[in-house]
């Protein structure tokens, strides 16, 4: 029993003494850190920080898409809806302790102290007012407890894909039939959460989240590192995580239901647990991300977890290259920054004469074209150029993308 628990204990140390894990986490401490002395130095401005800290949640994100789909095969297109319940968990947490204190300042300077409905009442018709409504949801019971929306923030998506994947995947629905639910209940969901009732309010969203309460003597320019190491520290761990859960037997058998489950089920696994595995705790991993990512932001609305956001999540992970971890990461970090300066007015129009380019408006046009093109001339991604670089062969099974073979026929299952 001592060997064993042994072998179990070193198993973790060996996959992060690796040399693909050791220059992910070099490279993640290098640009975290040179971001920190630069921001202090006042040679970067405090929104590009929180760019670089947003990006990294987003990596996180890509990471957790590319294991539910790179490696396992199944293209969920509403995982990003887990990534917004868990900034709505936290922006819940933020605006009612940020508007408790406003309220109990302004009410503590009447000549009476208030009541405990009174606070209440006030509480509600600020957060509230903005959809013409000064009640309460029972959304918002737990709502003052960091603990319990922290936990909420993971818990909730992971129980929402808990009980998605349970129905879907012991109704053995795969292939597109399952890409298209996974949409439809996106879709649902952020259909919901713009009606004023939902107790989320609406189109509004939840906004000013990037004040943190009780610290409105720290400036931005501190809270953006903040975020951005937590950011940092959340991505690196888990990277970690993902390769350890693709390196053993559990990886294997993602592989194997990803380029052939009948073989897989015919050897005599539960093809259904495997899954369910993966996809929830892929789902609380975005759960994580999106609990960073919206305090830096400052707004969260319905239009994160509309079903678009998790198309352009895929195309992340495509553009990167399926099927490795790595890729995942690049696509999104590439994208994100690319994103940010084709859209923030950092590309410069171009001026043809009869046309004016103006990259705002043509920056979906580009994304798509690269989707495309990566898809037909290089089916590995940003992150076969990163092989070619390296020399590296792909020896390990953990490395090795989906075979072409599954490329084709994965959609095609009923």
């Amino acid at each position: 029993m001592r060997v064993g628990a042994n072998k179990a204990a070193a198993k973790p140390r060996a996959l992060i003494m690796r040399t693909d894990v050791l220059v992910f986490l070099a490279f993640l401490a290098l640009v975290t850190v040179g971001a920190t002395v630069l921001a202090q130095a006042g040679l970067v401005s405090v929104s590009f920080v929180k760019l670089l800290g947003k990006t990294l949640c987003l990596c996180l994100a890509a990471l957790a898409m590319d294991l539910v789909w790179g490696y396992t095969g199944i293209l969920s297109l509403g995982h990003f809806a887990f990534f917004g319940i868990g900034g709505y968990a936290i922006g819940m947490w933020l605006m009612w302790d940020r508007t408790e204190l406003i309220v109990m300042d302004t009410l503590l300077r009447a000549e009476l102290p208030p009541t405990a409905l009174e606070i209440e009442e006030a509480i509600g018709t600020q957060i509230f007012g903005v959809v013409g409504s000064s009640d309460i949801p029972w959304l918002w019971t737990f709502a003052g407890s960091l603990p319990l929306q922290l936990a909420f923030a993971v818990l909730v998506p992971g129980l929402i894909a808990l009980v998605f994947g349970w129905l879907a995947f012991r109704s053995r629905v795969a292939g597109v039939y399952l890409s298209i639910l996974t949409q439809a209940g996106t879709l649902a969901l952020s259909l919901w959460l713009f009606q004023n009732d939902s107790g989320l309010r609406g189109n509004n969203g939840l906004s000013g989240l990037q004040n943190l309460p009780g610290l409105d003597d720290v400036p931005q320019s501190v809270v953006s590192l903040w975020f951005l190491w937590a950011s940092a520290f959340a991505l690196g761990l888990g990277y970690i995580l993902a390769v350890w859960t693709v390196s053993g037997r559990f990886g294997s058998v993602l592989r194997g239901i990803r380029d052939d489950e009948a073989r897989v089920r015919f050897l005599g696994y539960e093809v259904e647990h495997y899954k369910l595995a993966i996809f929830t705790g892929t789902a609380m991993a975005c759960g994580i991300g999106g609990a960073l990512y919206y305090p830096q932001a400052g707004i969260v609305n319905p239009t994160e977890i509309a079903p678009i956001a998790s198309i352009y999540l895929a195309v992340w992970v495509a553009i990167g290259g399926r099927g490795r971890l790595y890729g995942a990461v690049i696509g999104a970090a590439v994208v994100s920054l690319l994103s940010s300066w084709f859209t923030g007015g950092g590309a410069p129009d171009i001026d043809l004469g009869f046309y004016v380019i103006k990259w705002t408006d043509w920056w979906l046009v580009l994304l798509g074209s690269s989707f495309v093109l990566v898809t037909l001339f290089a089916p590995k991604g940003l992150g076969g150029f990163v092989d070619l670089w390296t020399n590296r062969r792909s020896t390990r099974r953990d490395d090795l993308g989906p075979d072409q073979g599954s490329l084709r026929a994965e959609e095609e299952t009923p």
